[in-house]
């Protein structure tokens, strides 16, 4: 999997791919990384990349010069704009996406980018929330974070994918470090057992009074489908 970040600040995003689990990967040769900044493909003396609003309007907007000529070299990637009107990101999005062989993001900044770069050039659009960033870096690492751990191989126990929230329309269960007693809090005594079948309804369980508290919309969805 090689992913491709269009950004003015490379640096935001490079070095998070050095460390732990995504570091590991990438030595392995698992995931790639590239960086592209749109001020090398400016025709402009100064580089620029931004200009004001057609119209008028507070704040500049990324130009499409850079940007077109830059994404006109990676149109046969998966191109990926994160953006407020994008669709929510979920957990089958990065699934999806990590059976492609290249993902492209584009990382916007300023007061955006220019619409007809976007209708030109995006695959999807997608959103981490409803709040607004200062740039597009921080949406595509945590896209492309998503999307990592679903590589074959990049977690070194695959079975954790079985069990981790919003599989199922649930949340995770709880877990618990050993030891099963600290400073007078126990964890369940049933996952001590060692009878499996127990364990796993036991967890379930857990993983449905958890979705109920914490995100009731995802309990409704999980009982519309007819499970108990």
């Amino acid at each position: 999997m090689r992913f491709t970040f269009v950004t003015l600040f490379p640096e935001l995003i490079s070095d998070y791919f050095e460390h732990s689990i995504l570091g590991i990967a990438k030595n392995k040769g698992l995931i790639q990384t590239e960086f592209e900044n749109p001020r090398e493909y400016t025709t402009n003396k100064h580089n620029k990349v931004d200009e004001y609003q057609v119209g008028g309007g507070a704040g500049l907007v990324m130009m499409p010069q850079p940007l077109m000529d830059l994404l006109e070299k990676h149109k046969d990637k998966h191109i990926v704009f994160p953006a407020p009107a994008g669709k929510p990101f979920r957990q089958n999005d990065a699934v999806r996406l990590s059976r492609k062989k290249e993902v492209l993001f584009v990382c916007g900044r300023y007061e955006g980018i220019d619409e007809r770069v976007v209708e030109k050039y995006a695959d999807e659009l997608f959103s981490i929330g409803d709040f607004i960033l200062t740039g597009g870096e921080l949406a595509s690492t945590v896209m492309a974070d998503a999307i990592s751990r679903n590589v074959d191989g990049v977690l070194g126990n695959m079975e954790s994918l079985s069990e981790e929230s919003f599989n199922d329309a649930l949340l995770e269960a709880p877990s618990f470090a050993k030891p099963k007693d600290f400073r007078n809090l126990s964890a369940p005594s049933e996952l001590l057992k060692g009878n499996h079948s127990k364990i796993a309804e036991l967890k379930n369980a857990m993983a449905m009074a958890k979705t109920k508290f914490f995100r009731p919309d995802l309990y409704r969805k999980y009982r519309a489908q007819g499970k108990r």
